[in-house]
């Protein structure tokens, strides 16, 4: 099977097992193990998440279309 066959392919599975699989890519590019990039997200959530509970952090509020326009612009 050659790269454009698989493209299409992947293209076409239902979304859940699209993000499975785009997500495996994903680790795939990266030599960290699963475990440490949990533990990353971790380190930098946690200290994000006391910050909004207390108050500290700048909020900022969008509806779905407006980020969902944002994304795609950044995409392009």
């Amino acid at each position: 099977m050659n790269t454009e066959t698989l493209e299409q392919t992947a293209l076409h599975l239902p979304m859940q097992q699209r993000a499975e699989r785009a997500h495996k890519l994903l680790l795939s590019l990266d030599e960290q193990s699963e475990d440490e990039i949990a533990q990353a997200w971790n380190t930098e959530a946690l200290p994000r998440a006391t910050e909004l509970d207390s108050g500290l952090a700048d909020t900022v509020s969008f509806s779905s279309e407006e980020v969902g326009a944002a994304a795609r612009k950044l995409l392009r």
